[in-house]
């Protein structure tokens, strides 16, 4: 009977929803920063900033609506940091791009039209810059096996192995291999780690605003947080029986997400994926009581974040072409998602693969980020072939 479950269920999924969504993707995330001009101090700190907010994301919603709703940093949005690389101001100027991006998702809650005009949006468009921002990222296990075999393989076959017998641990287990390459090479070489890079620490940075960094970063930023994030956030959370109350939810994460970003955090935003983790009968049998799993996944983001310096220090330390390899991987499933939607109608298929293309070929036009044309470039297109003769 649901009612004769132990508490400790769904407490226990709240824990396995956080260690599998961090340890998934938290490499992404310094990748991410240090690409937009962090130094590793200020990608720590970013990594902090996001796990602290996303953890208390989680305890309020959760807590005060009674359902297992869970937020997470922006994966994609990270994604498209290393895409996009030093946009024009430099670290500042991505810290303002972070503010704007957490201002555009306070404004859907106040100011529905806007999410509204993002919806609009054909999904395949949106898919398609996805997949394009992605696409180097991916890449980086199979370039990474030629540059450094003797680290990228067993993290390869690690994940593999892993794969076929519990997918869901796959990318956490490549983490645990790459974390023993990154300790034998440590041995071999004889280095000894500073204690006070372990220390968890804030680095405040003052925002500055440029038209690159607002238009190529910020505004792209936001599109791929609510394309792939929010609104499939919701969506799996519906398909359980729950209906997220949106405005409160982007009032949250958005309010998340501008606190965090002075300390070099991102985004945070719904739980897409890992949303299934704390929703699903799994969790617990009866649905009101998996809002437990919703407030220990925040509270199990909270002690994660307690050690955002030490998993910093780990990728500040590893050998060449390891750490990308991680990244890489744990991108594998969402690249293959967005490639599917982005071409599944044949009619929106041409639009598609242009947008496609331009986020993919990484260039840079007025300083602003291929992403940001990749999305006029597919509209353009699309309008054309579907304007009626």
């Amino acid at each position: 009977m649901p009612g004769n479950t132990p508490l400790s269920r769904p407490i226990l999924a709240g824990v396995v929803t956080a260690l599998v969504g961090f340890t998934s993707s938290f490499a992404v995330v310094l990748t991410g920063l240090g690409a937009v001009g962090a130094t590793a101090a200020q990608a720590a700190s970013g990594l902090l900033a996001a796990s602290l907010t996303m953890g208390l994301a989680c305890v309020v919603l959760a807590w005060r609506y009674r359902m297992p709703i869970t937020s997470a940093w922006s994966t994609p949005g990270a994604a498209l940091l290393v895409a996009t690389g030093t946009v024009e101001g430099g670290w500042p100027a991505a810290v303002g791009a972070f503010l704007v991006a957490a201002a555009l998702i306070l404004l859907t809650a106040l100011w529905p039209a806007l999410g509204a005009l993002i919806a609009r949006i054909p999904p395949s468009i949106a898919q398609a810059m996805l997949a394009g921002v992605l696409l180097p990222l991916c890449l980086a296990p199979i370039t990474g096996i030629v540059a450094n075999p003797w680290g990228v393989i067993p993290v390869v076959a690690t994940w593999l192995i892993v794969t076929r017998l519990a997918p869901r641990w796959a990318v956490p287990t490549a983490f645990l291999a790459a974390a023993v390459v990154v300790a034998v090479s440590l041995v071999q070489a004889g280095a000894a780690v500073d204690p006070a890079l372990l220390l968890p620490r804030f680095e405040l940075t003052a925002p500055t605003f440029t038209v690159g960094a607002l238009v190529g970063l910020a505004l792209p930023l936001f599109i791929v947080t609510m394309a792939s994030q929010n609104v499939p956030g919701i969506a799996i959370m519906r398909s359980f029986g729950y209906e997220v109350p949106w405005r409160p939810a982007m009032l949250v994460t958005g309010l998340g997400s501008a606190l965090g970003a002075p300390a070099g955090g991102h985004t945070i935003n719904l739980a897409a994926i890992s949303a299934a983790l704390a929703a699903s009968p799994d969790a617990d049998p009866d649905p009101k009581r998996r809002w437990v799993a919703g407030v220990s996944t925040g509270a199990s983001y909270l002690i994660l974040g307690g050690c955002s310096a030490a998993f910093a220090t780990l990728v500040l330390l590893a050998p060449d072409a390891v750490i990308p390899a991680v990244a890489g991987l744990a991108l594998f499933a969402a690249f293959g998602s967005a490639v599917q939607q982005a071409i599944d109608d044949p009619g929106e298929r041409l639009p598609a693969v242009v947008t496609f293309l331009v986020a993919a070929s990484g260039i840079a036009v007025l300083g602003v980020s291929a992403a940001f044309w990749a999305l006029v470039a597919g509209l353009l297109v699309r309008s054309v072939l579907h304007t009626r003769r």
